[in-house]
Order: C-alpha cells, then structure tokens, then sequence
C-alpha cells in the first residue's frame, strides 16, 4: 500500500499550498505553459493559469483533489504514462524522497518536457533545525537517507538533464503548508497528533520520548529560553530549496 493511502487521509486540510512558495514555483517555471506536476497529491502548487497534467500514485489523495482541479493519472515517477517531449515544464513538489530510483525519475521527467524540470526539495546539508536537534534527532538521521544533498542532487540533474540554478524557500512563520519545518515558530503544533500524520518522517518513528520533552519544555519556558529569538523572524531559511534545471 502507497504510504499516502495510510498517512493522507486530512492531507489537504493541513497541507494547503502557502501563496508565497506558489509565487517561488510560479517564477521558477517561467514562460511554461504547460506542465506535469509529478507526486501531485491533492493537487497543491498547481498553477491554475497554465495546461497542468497530475501524476499521483496514491487513490487517498487523487480522492481528496478539488473540483476543478487539474486532471490526474495514476501513476509513478519512474514510469510517467505520458508521451515524449508533451509538455513544457516538470514539477515535483516535496516528493522526490519519495522515489524508489531517483534517477530514472529525473530522466523521465526529461523525456517529458521540452524546456525544464523544477524541483521543490529539502536538502540534508542545511543548518540545524530546533525540532530534530533537541526532540528528534532520529528524524534528521532518517531524512539523511532518503533526501540527497545539493551536491548530489545537483550533479545528478546536470548528468540527467542539463544546467542547473538553485534557490532557497525561506519558510514564513505562518506557512500554511504544513510540512516538517512549517511550524518552526509555533511549536506546540507538533503536539498535535493530525498535524504530524501529514508529515511522513513522523509515521517512521515512536514519537512519544521527543513529544513529552517537548510539551514539558514548553510548559516550563525552556524552549523559550533557547529560542525566543526566533519570535523576531517572519521566514526562516530551513533548507528548502527549487533546482530549476533547463533542458540541454
């Protein structure tokens, strides 16, 4: 069973697309008309002005997509059910770690468009993050796995596809779009127990020892004391980064 079919079932309500990031992608696939949004899922980040095809493997969230939303094939990264060179742009949003062979995934997502590939991904290789150093240490270890690093990532796009710029994503501090690292100035979220069932990593690991630090650590004002700083920031560089990578 796709992890989404277990895992997505309040998806769209807690992972609903944050205008800021939408204008970060929008500007990434610049003059692209038409495009293939890989991993879709309920259809978040969909450009509503352009030819949009999805491609989601999961019937949880194909089910939860809008009315209107743009049309959905079932299928996988790694064997995309389209035809060579049919749209202008490929789109994966937060999901690549998801793929059981990242580069025949890229090189599908090649054989598709014409113009380039834009990928919204974490990378490894950034600065620590209060959640994972202080309450959950094994989630950076499981996500160093999966999620390959901006060197890796970036020399197998320019082997795969072709020139490649990358851009950080500074995550606001009321994203609406609940992944990992939304929350990082509303800390009592992760308390939560929907809003960390619509963020995968959790659904790896016993969470209780890191939640009941945390709640003690918020109730005392100790993770105050260590992070009231952030309170002052309105965004926060937390490795989220867009290749935009132009065809060769």
């Amino acid at each position: 069973m796709e992890l989404y079919d277990q895992i997505g079932l309040n998806y769209a309500a807690l992972r609903r697309p944050d205008g800021r990031i939408a204008a970060a992608l929008k500007q990434a696939l610049g003059d692209a008309i038409s495009l293939v949004n890989i991993g879709a899922g309920t259809g978040s980040y969909e450009p509503p002005d352009r030819d949009v095809i999805a491609i989601e493997p999961s019937d949880v969230m194909i089910r939860q997509r809008p009315s209107g939303a743009a049309r959905c094939l079932q299928g996988f990264a790694e064997a995309l059910p389209l035809d060579e060179n049919c749209v202008d742009a490929a789109m994966a949003v937060l999901t690549i770690h998801h793929w059981s062979n990242l580069e025949r995934g890229l090189l599908e997502m090649a054989r598709v468009a014409r113009k380039r590939v834009v990928l919204l991904t974490w990378v490894p290789d950034s600065d620590p993050f209060w959640l994972t150093e202080d309450y959950f240490p094994e989630i950076r270890a499981i996500d160093e796995k999966i999620f390959p690093s901006t060197a890796v990532l970036k020399a197998t796009l320019e082997r795969c596809i072709g020139s490649v710029h990358i851009s950080p994503v500074p995550i606001p501090y009321d994203c609406s779009d609940g992944s990992l690292c939304a929350y990082w100035r509303r800390p009592d979220a992760y308390l939560r127990h929907d809003v960390r069932n619509a963020i995968s990593t959790f659904t790896k690991l016993d969470a209780n020892a890191g939640l009941t630090k945390l709640r003690n650590d918020l109730a005392n004002g100790d993770w105050a004391k260590r992070n009231d700083h952030l309170l002052e920031l309105d965004a926060l560089d937390l490795g989220y980064r867009i290749f935009r990578c132009e065809m060769n």
